[in-house]
């Protein structure tokens, strides 16, 4: 890891509470790419999506019972890309014709099954060299439907010229572990991101999940908590996703209609709102933000420092991917590892997942 950025040089972030189309990737791929071409022309250094934004949010897990959710499920493996595939192959081409790095959310599907789907995020760079992928640790509530866990092989800190930049996927914001992991690792620009809705009861009850407030409470504390920027970004509901809640649920539309949206923010290290949207807006929120702003409230809550005691408190994160089978040959060697992955050009390093059949190998 380099040198930390003590600031001097101002950052433009850009986030983009936008809609997928719902369930159709070749779409919501073309819709990503302009907006990315849009951020940068605005002067953007970093555009961040929201959760699983290729190609849908489950919404239909909350209000559907399983045994009447199939078709869906069955729609978004199929809409599901592999982290090698074309798809995020255009996204990591169009970071580079752009010159901005891009964290985009993702339905990952895995090599080794048909039906395994993964909550994913992935970091381009300005070069569009893949820098990060990581995999939501645990699905949240009804998201356990379709997501399988993750593992630990992504919660790793990115150095870039905009600084060391960590993420974390909705509820894993909600996690000190999690957040405590990126969090010794110097991050300066922390990313969330959320879907656009989130009931946890039917949307008439008031004691229904406030996504928004939600988002406001936990955002504020990873920033003040961490002394570091928090770009959050929620997504956003749209016809087509309605659409196709209301044809295949009674009263799925009424329902979607009832609930509230999401809200995309910018807290600063002291944990104050620097920039925030107006929830189920289609907009792209942009805040200047300047990494020297990390360091003064170092000297009032270092965790990671002077205000922690490592004699008491130990902790250790295990990276190591988790592949559905490791392979041997007759003398019980392992079997030679896939070649490594890159998405963004032949010469390009790449951060991977190999789920292949002889394993599965890393690297960020």
């Amino acid at each position: 890891m380099g040198d930390i950025q003590m600031g001097g040089t101002p950052v433009k972030v850009a986030l983009a509470q936008v809609s997928p189309r719902f369930l159709d990737t070749p779409a919501t791929l073309d819709k990503a790419c302009s907006h990315i071409a849009e951020a940068a022309q605005n002067g953007a250094d970093i555009i961040a999506f929201p959760e699983t934004y290729l190609s849908a949010f489950p919404i239909w897990c909350a209000f559907a019972a399983p045994i009447r959710n199939h078709d869906y499920f069955c729609r978004f493996a199929a809409s599901s890309v592999l982290l090698d595939g074309p798809e995020l192959r255009k996204l990591a081409e169009a970071a580079r014709a752009a010159g901005i790095w891009v964290s985009m959310g993702f339905n990952e599907r895995s090599a080794a099954s048909v039906g395994c789907i993964w909550n994913s995020n992935v970091i381009f760079n300005r070069k569009g060299e893949l820098v990060n992928h990581r995999r939501k640790l645990v699905p949240t509530f009804f998201e356990k439907l379709v997501w399988a866990n993750g593992d630990g092989a992504g919660l790793e800190v990115v150095d870039g010229d905009i600084g060391r930049v960590g993420m974390l996927i909705c509820g894993e914001n909600t996690n000190p572990l999690a957040r405590y992991a990126l969090m010794s690792q110097g991050e300066q620009l922390h990313l969330s991101s959320y879907p656009p809705v989130w009931p946890t009861r039917d949307p008439s009850e008031p004691t229904n999940y406030d996504l928004a407030e939600a988002i406001r409470i936990r955002s504020a504390a990873v920033a003040f908590e961490g002394k570091c920027f928090n770009a959050v970004v929620a997504g956003v509901v749209d016809s087509t996703t309605r659409a196709a809640i209301a044809d295949g649920i009674p009263g799925g539309g009424e329902l979607l209609d009832a609930c509230d949206q999401g809200i995309s923010l910018v807290i600063g290290p002291r944990g104050t709102t620097m920039a925030s949207s107006t929830p189920g807006d289609e907009t792209l929120l942009y805040c200047d933000i300047d990494l020297g702003e990390c360091v003064e409230p170092k000297q009032f809550h270092d965790l990671v420092g002077g205000y922690n005691r490592f004699d008491i408190f130990q902790f250790h994160v295990d990276r190591r991917p988790r592949p559905p089978a490791t392979f041997t040959d007759a003398a019980g060697s392992p079997l030679a590892q896939r070649q490594v992955i890159t998405v963004a050009g032949d010469s390009q390093s790449g951060a991977t997942h190999d789920d292949s059949q002889s394993g599965e190998e890393r690297r960020d």
